[in-house]
């Protein structure tokens, strides 16, 4: 077939990027077109999105688009993390500055909730992981702190459904991105009515739930205008990036699982129906929608949001780049400092390195003294999470275990892949880097036409991808370290 061009927005909590796809001979090419900064904004104390600038810095890579394959270009489709929303007032204005997940305004939302509606009975209606930033309890502190602003919101947008709504003027909100929020139950299909009366949040402010690939509608024709492109569909993808990386998973059948690395790992496995009771709850696992109806049943792990921030930190004196400390941290001592890298001491504190030493002192151990030994307590803390994960999955899951496929940027991280396979004692299939943008494109695709299903799109995929595989190695040392680490760093889990 004739080449088929696609852009794919991928906005991440660190950055954004637009990526220009092009499929030919069941062949996906992907390249770069423009990338951008994403970091919040302290506001009055608070930390909002810069949404003013993101949709400027979009409109910059749709002219890049334009100037590379001008009316060639067939859809557009945009991803990002999941949580945050928008508040539109009836006239379609937005209601503030939209809030990042990390605000300290959920501080203690999510213990006040459970006074309204138990936390088994959340659960029980969304099968969703607890976490302070989830959007069910950022509503609730806005609920009891700034309730004038929720009262005059007319209508609720996730953050690619508020950007799709920019380009397009449709309100819809798409499925995989719906369900991040805590506010999705799975057996009734659609917003569960019993949480929205808690939240005392009326029913036509959370809006129509539409399917990944589903063309929302046309790009503006003011816009279109402006940038030098035709009126092409804007299609809702799988919007939340998760989703559009798992999709992009370039595995065959269903013994497998995913880590999706990046500022987060999400470590899941794909399965058809949600798992909901009381061992995934006491596990705090989630169930999160998926391409073709398909449940991503995972956890989130920290990530490498450890690494980054001991990063920034350290370019306050000066400038140093990920290859070299990645080769510090090789060089490092194994299994110093063992660190639970989804600790509450990690969500978002002022310096990190000192929180890890802090870390240290509170569970008896020696504290990093090299930014090698600081990286290499991030990766090995991250492997050692993951075992304790896989244990956990292989508990409840319904389907054998038996490789692991790590997609995204952790994926081009040698040691950590190493580490992981070692830690866990699985074989390891690393790649592609850019399984979120490609998973996006796809599933243009596939709303498109040019593919008919996801075992199409997933064959297309690994077609177009390099992977690196990484054996187990020195698994007797990882074992012991193993049992140290469960027993030192692990103290806020149940174990």
């Amino acid at each position: 077939m004739k080449p088929r061009h696609m852009l794919a927005f991928d906005l991440g909590a660190g950055s954004g990027r637009a990526v220009l796809g092009t499929l030919s001979e069941e062949r996906l090419q992907i390249k770069e077109l423009h990338r951008f900064p994403n970091r919040p904004l302290e506001l009055a104390g608070h930390l909002h999105w810069d949404f003013v600038r993101l949709f400027s810095e979009m409109q910059s890579g749709l002219k890049a688009c334009a100037g590379e394959v001008g009316g060639d270009l067939e859809s557009m489709a945009i991803d990002t993390w999941g949580v945050d929303y928008a508040l539109l007032a009836s006239d379609g204005s937005v209601l503030g500055q939209p809030f990042a997940y990390r605000d300290s305004r959920t501080d203690r939302a999510m213990e006040a909730f459970f006074a309204q509606v138990p936390r088994e009975r959340v659960y029980d209606l969304t099968g969703i992981q607890f976490m302070q930033l989830n959007t069910l309890f950022q509503l609730f502190a806005m609920r009891q702190q700034t309730p004038k602003v929720l009262a005059a919101a007319s209508d609720l947008l996730f953050t690619p459904d508020f950007y799709n709504y920019l380009f397009t003027g449709e309100k819809k909100t798409e499925y995989t991105i719906a369900t991040t929020s805590q506010m999705f139950n799975h057996r009734a299909n659609s917003w569960d009515a019993e949480l929205l009366r808690a939240l005392c949040l009326p029913r036509g402010v959370m809006k129509e739930i539409i399917e990944p690939g589903a063309v929302l509608g046309m790009l503006n024709e003011r816009l279109a205008k402006e940038l030098g492109l035709p009126r092409i569909p804007v299609i809702a993808t799988a919007s939340h990036d998760t989703a559009s990386a798992v999709a992009a998973v370039p595995a065959e059948g269903n013994d497998w699982a995913y880590i999706s690395s990046g500022t987060w790992s999400l470590m899941g496995i794909e399965i058809p129906e949600p798992i909901i009771n009381d061992a995934a709850l006491k596990c705090n696992f989630t169930n999160e929608g998926g391409v073709g109806r398909s449940i991503r049943f995972l956890k989130n792990i920290g990530g490498l949001w450890l690494l980054q921030e001991c990063k920034r930190m350290w370019e306050k004196e000066r400038t140093v780049g990920y290859d070299e400390l990645i080769g510090a941290a090789g060089a490092a001592a194994p299994f110093k400092t063992l660190i639970d890298p989804d600790a509450p001491d990690f969500l978002n504190p002022a310096d990190m390195p000192a929180a890890i030493r802090a870390f240290a002192a509170r569970t008896g151990q020696p504290a990093p003294a090299t930014k090698g030994e600081y990286v290499r307590s991030i990766l090995e803390g991250l492997a050692l999470k993951y075992r304790f994960v896989l244990e956990q999955l292989r508990m409840l899951s319904p389907q054998a275990v038996n490789r692991v496929h790590i997609i995204g940027g952790g994926s081009q991280n040698r040691l950590l892949c190493q580490f992981a396979a070692s830690a866990m004692g699985l074989r390891v299939i690393a790649g592609p880097v850019e399984a979120t943008a490609m998973g996006n494109l796809m599933i243009q695709a596939l709303g498109l036409g040019l593919v008919t299903s996801v075992t199409e799109l997933r064959r297309t995929i690994r077609s177009s991808s390099e992977v690196t595989e990484y054996a187990p190695a020195d698994e007797a040392r990882w074992n012991e370290a193993y049992s140290r680490y469960r027993a030192v760093a692990l103290q806020h889990e149940v174990v």
